[in-house]
């Protein structure tokens, strides 16, 4: 029982043919990790220096791409390590430490996503009253709640689970997300009370909030003249395809973590890489492409980059 007790490093087992692919893996996952820092710090650099975007919309979007390298950096390194290793393992303090990085980050971005449902809200159905509103102390209360909320949650979860005794060392996964439960003997009554509570105030109830925001304000565009509508949709079209997107990639977490052991092994591991390797990435496509202001510096970026190489 002891022995069981003393548990201190995980096996990650859920390659598929680690051996054999391991730098086809590593090539994808550096390029994905490169293509990331760099499109997301550009977004953010673009927002720092021009003053037009230091609007509270800018920095909503500015506090996603921050959260997207965040997330990224959380998994992204230690795969790199684990695909060149002999045998991808980890501590389990790092795998939780691990945990807590990808939920907090994860679950922050509902949240952010709620805050910029308001903004665009107040923006577009009280826009005489938007500067008294968003001020920047409203702002800066929106940004604090959105990451303090889910790192309170995810502290005590964490905290439990450190505490946990495990019956297993071996982790059907290759990073640490909610199957680290599996390897517990038994599953916390206090943990899955938490969790249900951090469900339901850091996803289900944002999400309910911004898709009521995000209707009312189609609704009032439908019944405006077109040059309105117009700039509506260019405005919250972005908004609500990062919405779908991650919650889509969050869907995808909640099932690898649901679906029984036996489950195929191919599959599951084609379904966990589907929950970080896109969205970091979609965040500032969408934003820089779709975002009218952003895009125009981007252009200029660019623009003054073939310049100077020429």
């Amino acid at each position: 029982m002891d022995e069981q007790r003393n548990i201190t490093y995980i096996t990650l087992s859920g390659y598929v043919d680690l051996n054999k692919y391991r730098y086809a893996y590593f090539s994808v996952i550096f390029t994905m990790y490169i293509l990331i820092i760099c499109s997301n710090a550009t977004i953010l650099y673009l927002i720092w220096i021009h003053k037009n975007l230091h609007e509270p919309m800018y920095i909503f979007i500015a506090a996603l791409l921050f959260n997207g390298l965040l997330y990224s950096t959380s998994i992204y390194p230690k795969l790199l390590i684990d695909f060149l290793s002999e045998k991808p393992i980890i501590s389990y303090s790092a795998c939780l430490l691990q945990f807590f990085v990808f939920y907090s980050v994860g679950f922050s971005e509902f949240l952010l996503l709620a805050a910029m449902a308001f903004d665009r809200y107040v923006a577009i159905c009280k826009p005489l009253r938007y500067q008294d509103i968003m001020r920047k102390r409203t702002v800066n209360v929106f940004l604090i709640l959105a990451w303090l909320v889910p790192v309170v949650y995810l502290e005590i979860q964490t905290i439990l689970s450190s505490k946990a005794k495990l019956c297993s060392c071996n982790l059907h996964g290759i990073f640490c997300n909610n199957t680290i439960y599996a390897l517990q003997c038994v599953r916390s009554r206090t943990i899955t009370v938490v969790g249900l509570v951090a469900l339901l105030n850091v996803v289900i109830f944002p999400m309910a909030f911004t898709v009521f925001t995000y209707a009312n304000i189609l609704i009032m565009s439908y019944r405006s003249p077109k040059p309105f509508r117009k700039t509506t949709a260019q405005t919250c079209i972005p908004h609500l395809l990062v919405l779908t997107s991650y919650f889509c990639f969050m869907t995808y977490d909640v099932i690898i973590a649901r679906v029984e052991s036996d489950f195929p092994k191919i599959a599951r591991f084609i379904m966990t890489v589907q929950t970080f390797l896109y969205h970091p990435l979609f965040n500032p496509i969408i934003y820089g492409f779709k975002m009218k202001e952003i895009n125009k510096h981007l252009k200029r970026l660019f623009s003054s980059v073939k310049t100077c190489t020429q």
